[in-house]
């Protein structure tokens, strides 16, 4: 019976926070490993995941309200996103596995503010990202969980990822001269703190061919600031706490049902869920100061997985349905200080796209 095996492509791959525009939620996340509770993994052996993703953002929200005139006026951010993760899983017996994760990331953002606020110019990134190390255990026996499992993981993320990555911007500089800076933070390739990566990951079997999963991700960052500068300082007085990134938390929660076809379509698996990820404006462990982009986005995600052999091939497109801007910290400062109330905008990408594979040796 292979009713689990969309569950493990989505554990697999999507069980991470993926960034969706100027809401800067990076690839820090987990690991599932095994295909359903029911297979036989007390043989020790690897498995090799690899996963692409790829957005662009330029739909600014401020709040959750759309300000379609920037597309209009022509001073949309806009930013090109592309992920390749790779990860590799040892897995111990039919309960523990172990993962090594490693993205490699190239960005690209346009825009006109960060260029003097007169030309349109583009400035990048690329690298490795932040590795994370995760630990994964089924806490239920699986030999006797015939109709559902869950599985937690704990583990750590590395700031192996370049935080302070620079470019040329333009216009910016003493008569209008060019300066090179560090990138804005939704496309650096690292936060620059070390993380500690918590998950929950569970399935209950509906029937022969339907089931249902859920995904809950946590990243804690208990870092406050990475020390790299944004220069946002420069834009306005009141950006005065901004002038450093902050290493943000970073959270996700998936649940839906998938259906594993049979007869001549067994090899095809599809699935239904919804979708919430986010920066929170306050962390969960040390100070939030400095500057973040704290948003969430809801989204629908249908999902498409082929087995063939020792492979299994997936694509899943999460459509964005809800997008919040909510107020930073420096928002609630001079919303307080000035008595008017004041809500910074972000970028979001309508969806997202996700290619991968899997391979078990």
């Amino acid at each position: 019976m292979k009713n689990f095996i969309l569950f493990l492509v989505m554990c697999l791959f999507l069980n991470e926070a993926f960034s969706q525009g100027c809401v800067a939620i990076r690839s820090n996340g987990s690991v599932c490993t095994v295909e359903h509770a029911m297979d036989d993994t007390t043989v020790k052996g690897w498995q090799l995941n690899s996963a692409y993703r790829y957005f662009k953002s330029f739909r600014h929200f401020r709040g959750n309200h759309e300000e379609p005139q920037r597309l209009i006026d022509n001073t949309e951010v806009i930013n090109w996103q592309s992920t390749l993760d790779v990860t590799l899983i040892r897995q111990l017996n039919n309960r523990w596995s172990l993962s090594l994760g490693v993205p490699v990331i190239v960005n690209k953002r346009s825009s006109l503010y960060e260029h003097g606020r007169t030309e349109r110019h583009n400035s990048s990134s690329k690298g490795i990202g932040d590795v994370r190390v995760i630990a994964n255990r089924w806490m239920l026996n699986p030999a006797k969980a015939a109709k559902g499992n869950f599985q937690f993981g704990l583990g750590v993320k590395f700031p192996t990822g370049n935080a302070g990555a620079t470019d040329e911007f333009f216009n910016v500089g003493p008569d209008q001269t060019s300066q090179v800076r560090p990138v804005d933070q939704s496309i650096q390739p690292g936060d620059g703190g070390v993380g500690v990566v918590t998950e929950l990951n569970g399935y209950f079997s509906i029937s022969s061919q339907l089931s249902a999963y859920s995904n809950l991700f946590y990243l804690i960052n208990p870092r406050e600031q990475n020390g790299v500068r944004t220069f946002r300082e420069t834009l306005s007085p009141r950006l005065a706490n901004e002038a450093i990134m902050s290493v943000p938390d970073q959270y996700m929660a998936r649940v839906g049902v998938n259906y594993a076809f049979e007869n001549k379509w067994k090899p095809l698996s599809v699935a239904a869920g919804g979708r919430i990820e986010g920066i929170p404006v306050y962390d969960l462990i040390g100070g939030s100061d400095g500057f973040r982009r704290p948003g969430y986005v809801v989204s629908v995600e249908p999902a498409f997985n082929y087995q063939y052999k020792k492979f299994n091939f997936f694509a899943v497109v999460p459509v964005a349905l809800s997008r919040n801007r909510l107020q930073s910290i420096t928002d609630k400062e001079s919303s307080v200080t000035t008595g008017t109330f004041v809500q910074g905008d972000a970028a979001f990408a309508d969806y997202v796209v996700n290619l991968g594979f899997t391979v078990k040796f």
